[in-house]
């Protein structure tokens, strides 16, 4: 890491060791240990209910059909999703000439099955994001280290927690974006997200006593690190850390990660949660993909994608939907 500047420093307790490969960190030592260690059983009930919670705010499949609905209704409603999946196709194409290329001479229903498959592992990863982020803050109460924990209710930061320092009793801020992986933003995306959290918390009126900002990232391995700017290996901020899921889950809950994703998925078996690889696309949906695709001339009376130029203008926006 860079020599720490002394100026726009937050005072928080920092590793001041310099043979320390986490020197001008934060110092964990320095700070209220954990009061209390997590049942099995209640590790559990924490996990069922993130879990339940997340399935609420982020469905884990793109189909919401309720049991009660006549057939005509859910007939409805796969012609929606199908005409939805084909924009959704026409949006994430990725590489619109690779796309293009290879399509050719595939039938639309291999494409709509492929566009499903793939916005399902989307939805997917948006409810782990959801539930992560309440098992990290429910584990954190539970914990008892910390001195409250909040929930911000914007969408830098996920919770706030404060721990107290021990030689002082002053307040810490911890403000905490919860991610799955360090790739679920872009590179040119976290020097935004960094200052974005950093001016919420400067900007926090109900703060006292300094912040620290860290992005939580709730599934890879490792510990620590600043991001830094490539060409001068600046930090983006002294007062920003990342912290890796070695590190995250053990600060927060006392449980290490290996035990939470264990955890996680004793409940998701318990639960008989549907996996994506199981869920059948529906053959009026795949119908209605296709009648989408025939619209636009994308493909022949046999439903094979038989122009893929016309399907790089689609891509491209040159064909107004």
């Amino acid at each position: 890491m860079a020599k720490l500047k002394k100026t726009n420093l937050q005072n928080y307790p920092r590793i001041e060791n310099e043979e320390n490969q986490f020197y001008g960190f934060f110092d964990e030592s320095k700070i209220t240990p954990h009061q209390s260690i997590i049942s099995d059983k209640e590790l559990k009930n924490i996990i069922k209910r993130a879990v339940q919670t997340a399935n609420v705010k982020s469905s884990r499949a793109i189909l919401n059909i309720k049991d009660n609905i006549s057939e005509q209704e859910v007939n409805k409603i796969y012609i929606k999703e199908g005409k939805a999946l084909f924009r959704y196709f026409l949006k994430y194409c990725g590489d619109p000439a690779s796309t293009a290329f290879d399509c050719i001479n595939q039938h639309y229903s291999k494409i709509a099955k492929e566009q499903f498959r793939n916005r399902t592992i989307q939805k997917e990863r948006m409810n782990s994001g959801w539930r992560y982020q309440f098992i990290a803050k429910d584990t954190a109460i539970l914990s008892k280290r910390f001195h409250s924990i909040s929930d911000l209710g914007a969408s830098e930061a996920d919770f706030n927690a404060i721990v107290l320092e021990i030689d002082t009793g002053r307040h810490i801020n911890i403000y905490t974006s919860v991610k799955n992986r360090t790739n679920t933003m872009g590179g040119q995306d976290w020097p935004k997200a960094i200052r974005a959290m950093e001016n919420m918390a400067q900007n926090d009126k109900n703060r006292t006593g300094p912040y620290l900002c860290v992005f939580g990232i709730a599934m890879e391995k490792g510990q620590r690190n600043i991001r830094s700017e490539a060409k001068t290996g600046m930090p983006y901020s002294f007062n920003t850390e990342v912290w890796l899921s070695d590190f995250f889950w053990q600060f927060f809950s006392n449980i290490n990660y290996e035990k939470i994703i264990k955890a996680v998925l004793d409940i998701l078996i318990d639960e008989k949660t549907l996996s994506s690889l199981n869920i059948k696309v529906p053959d009026d949906l795949i119908s209605s993909f296709g009648n989408e695709c025939r619209k636009y001339g994308v493909i022949d009376k046999n439903g094979i994608f038989n122009d893929p130029y016309k399907l790089v203008d689609l891509f491209c926006g040159k064909i107004k939907l």
